[in-house]
């Protein structure tokens, strides 16, 4: 079996991070509207908004890639990560290396932040993806309701006096 290794994503990458997150949305039916400017703009500049992981093999293949992103909850007690995305090719799928990511988004998050929490969402339709998290221990959050602003209310939002 040929190791795959996983590793800090750089702005050198951002072209194949975007290739597998393509992929990833391609897969879920989902539309992809990031690019590469939008992940080197807000995932290697001086503030990034997100940690991106790749796992690759030693040919160079992308096998599987991780975004995940710093919060903070009150309720929960502290820091935690927030994975938007979570892809493994469907040739390395079943050999653990969504676990593997996970992990090493964990280890990877900054050493300032005590990660006490993974959050994440799951696709409705994705019965594989939310049997693999659940198996993990991951399981609804009942009182919560996941919401989103967006477009116009967004903007309406930004220039509310």
């Amino acid at each position: 079996m040929i190791e795959i290794s996983i590793r800090k994503a750089t702005s050198i990458d951002a072209g194949r991070l975007n290739q597998a997150l393509e992929q990833l949305s391609m897969d879920l039916g989902d539309t992809h509207r990031a690019g590469i400017g939008d992940l080197v703009r807000h995932g290697f500049g001086d503030h990034p908004a997100f940690l991106a992981l790749l796992a690759e093999r030693e040919s160079g293949v992308i096998e599987g890639a991780l975004i995940a992103s710093p919060l903070f909850s009150t309720s929960l007690g502290g820091a935690g990560l927030y994975v938007s995305d979570l892809w493994v090719s469907d040739m390395a799928r079943g050999q653990g290396l969504g676990l593997r990511l996970l992990k090493a988004a964990l280890d990877e998050a900054s050493s300032d932040w005590t990660i006490r929490f993974l959050k994440l969402a799951v696709h409705n339709h994705n019965t594989d993806a939310r049997r693999f998290y659940e198996r993990l221990g991951f399981h609804d959050l009942p009182d919560e309701t996941v919401l989103s602003l967006q477009g116009v209310a967004l903007e309406s939002l930004r220039n509310h006096t």
